[in-house]
């Protein structure tokens, strides 16, 4: 069974870097509360009822991507339980739960042999370290890092990762955790692919790496250019294996995708999710949340 975090972790607002804070705090999350009561099937996968369930779908789906020989794959869920969205949880609190999505994913899905030839990578080296000491202790995985923060990086003068230097001959599938609070991180993730995964055929899996930023302009292209190439050249390339993504307030629902299946526009009827929408590619966040969900409450007509 799934164990809950035992110490919640704060986030500061250092607008590069995380920073923990190692005190102990009163919550404690069980993965018994963060059950969401979703019930139904919807399509050939039905939602999650629970974490365990969740995970094991996103094991399933990665697994039916990596038997159809894709090598970019991506993994978003809700990061404080299934009917959440980011934010509704402390950052340190969401960072907690998705490092024990990760170490859960990465328990069922590689395993034996495979095991010490699966190299992680954590946002940066405080994170990888903190895995070290909890979750991760004692896993045979390969930890590691995409950024090393310092105080110099302010004045131009840090050092940078070079991820060609992360990588061993012997490593035979990437998992990239939570990629997603400085830019610099999702930018080592296509470093990575370009310096090592290309030429070596070794897949990437990002598990919530909150492309959808990147997706949707959240970083304008004016001041952060390489994110804005990277949404046209690198992550076009990338398929979205599993991805649960809410929307909140009058018009509330779900936009669901289980690969191979299609994407699907849920909404809870009677405690049971009901599929309202299917179609075969993506849709735009904000095509479901102003033409899709409305529709179907008979506010207003789609385009």
């Amino acid at each position: 069974m799934l164990s809950a975090p035992t110490t919640a972790w704060r986030i500061c607002a250092c607008p590069l870097r995380r920073c923990r804070d190692l005190r102990p705090r009163r919550e404690k999350l069980s993965w018994r509360i963060l059950r969401a009561s979703r019930d139904g099937n919807v399509g050939s996968v039905p939602f999650p009822s629970d974490y365990i369930e969740m995970v094991k779908q996103a094991q399933d789906a990665c697994q039916a991507a990596l038997d159809d020989s894709k090598k970019l794959l991506e993994v978003e869920v809700p990061p404080a339980g299934l009917n959440t969205v980011s934010g509704d949880e402390e950052g340190g609190i969401e960072m907690n739960i998705s490092m024990e999505i990760v170490q859960k994913f990465c328990a069922g899905m590689f395993t034996g042999e495979k095991a010490p030839r699966t190299r992680v990578f954590f946002p940066e080296l405080a994170e990888m370290n903190i895995a070290k000491s909890g979750v991760f202790d004692g896993s045979m995985y390969k930890l590691d890092y995409l950024t090393k923060p310092s105080p110099w990086d302010d004045i131009g003068l840090g050092k940078k990762v070079k991820m060609s230097e992360r990588t061993r001959p012997t490593d035979a599938t990437f998992v990239v955790a939570y990629p997603f609070f400085n830019p610099n991180e999702m930018l080592a993730v296509e470093e990575l692919y370009r310096e090592s995964a290309k030429e070596s055929g070794c897949p990437i899996i990002v598990i919530n790496g909150d492309l959808d930023k990147i997706r949707n302009g959240y970083y304008p292209p004016f001041f952060y250019p390489k994110l804005g190439a990277l949404a046209k050249t690198f992550l076009p390339d990338f398929e979205t294996v599993y991805y649960i993504h809410n929307f909140k307030g009058r018009f509330a629902g779900t936009l669901f995708r289980a690969y191979p299946g299609p994407w699907q526009v849920l909404r809870s009827v009677e405690g049971e999710m009901v599929c309202i929408h299917s179609q075969e590619t993506m849709p735009s966040l904000k095509t479901v949340a102003l033409e899709i969900l409305p529709f179907q409450y008979g506010v207003s007509e789609r385009v």
